[in-house]
């Protein structure tokens, strides 16, 4: 499993995957703009750069992707590539300890080739520096010795392209992000996209599903292209052990309840974070850290795989006292709400 896949995976599927799951979920990805489904306008926007780039005979800018983890980020970086007809270099934030590894990388990039940083966020001070001219004059100034002895060498580049990833643009500095002449946001997709999604992997890994089976799992994927093919292929494990080696609505409900993922897409660790804020903290405001502390979680996973969701999903609100469930919390779990604590949910 790559360093994407280990940082950003829900804790709670990782669990259940293996290392054929990996390769095929990569198998799964889309290799060209026209098979990418959702995200229709930043699909539409890159097509009109890429095609601009192409006739001009000139690298694409710089492209900057955010969103919350399996939206499709990795999979666009190497389908801007693929369009470009260009080599892809990939590694991420953490990876680049050191400007010299960055030297090392930007060196060895040939004319147009995409160097692609997932976690663009967690890049060193140091190292984000190095990469400010190298992104605009395709130079890059390194210092060797130290005081009267101080010398500057200049390395030219052939330019190229970097795609950054993030599920975090907040944490960017202004001098990063402005470098970026293109920039788009992935939002969750609809089940409708979802399931032409699951439909079209399925075709791809030989296994036959009907609609409702696909709209079911598509209900119950969090929006995330990623957990759809996750849970397309965990019932496809289900229809060939307790089935006929079909998924039909029957198949996909037993497999999804098995694995603990209820109707509204939850999974135990957002039923969890849900619990804790409705139950121990009497529904907040509790503060991040605090969460994180009762739940034995990381504070990055909770912000960064289960907040999103819960968020868009309305199960969840952040103010400026902290977190707080919301009126459809409560119901979910068909906990009582006091009336004092209605009030400041009809208030907020």
């Amino acid at each position: 499993m790559n360093s994407r896949e280990k940082l950003l995976v829900n804790p709670e599927v990782s669990k259940q995957e293996t290392e054929e799951d990996v390769v095929l979920n990569i198998s799964l990805r889309p290799a060209r703009l026209s098979e990418f489904i959702g995200q229709q306008e930043v699909i539409n926007n890159l097509k009109i750069s890429i095609t601009a780039a192409r006739q001009r005979k000139e690298p694409l800018e710089h492209v900057l992707l955010s969103g919350p983890p399996g939206l499709g980020k990795t999979s666009l970086a190497h389908i801007i590539a693929h369009e470009m007809n260009t080599k892809i270099t990939a590694t991420s934030g953490p990876a680049i300890e050191r400007a010299g590894d960055l030297i090392g990388i930007l060196t060895n990039l040939e004319k147009g080739d995409i160097l692609f940083i997932d976690e663009i966020h967690r890049l060193s001070k140091v190292v984000e520096e190095f990469l400010y001219p190298a992104m605009e004059n395709f130079q890059i100034d390194f210092v060797i010795d130290k005081g009267p002895y101080a010398k500057t060498i200049k390395f030219n580049l052939k330019p190229f392209t970097l795609v950054g990833a993030t599920t975090r643009s907040g944490l960017l500095t202004a001098p990063l992000r402005g470098r970026f002449g293109i920039f788009y946001h992935l939002d969750f997709y609809s089940v409708e996209e979802l399931s032409k999604i699951i439909r079209h992997s399925a075709k791809k890994l030989d296994i036959k599903i009907d609609d409702l089976a696909a709209q079911e799992i598509a209900r119950r994927s969090r929006g995330t292209p990623r957990i759809a093919n996750r849970l397309l292929r965990r019932a496809r494990d289900y229809a060939q052990v307790k089935g006929k080696g079909e998924i039909d609505i029957n198949i996909a409900l037993s497999a999804l309840d098995n694995l603990g993922v209820d109707k509204a897409g939850l999974d135990d660790i957002d039923r969890k974070v849900l619990k804790v804020i409705l139950e121990t903290y009497d529904g907040g405001p509790v503060g991040i850290e605090s969460l994180a502390a009762t739940l034995n979680e990381e504070v990055d996973t909770i912000i960064d795989i289960v907040e999103p969701f819960l968020l868009k999903s309305g199960f969840l609100k952040r103010t400026s006292r902290g977190r707080i469930a919301t009126k459809l919390a409560y119901a979910h779990f068909g906990i009582k709400c006091n009336k004092e604590k209605q009030g400041q949910l009809f208030e907020k």
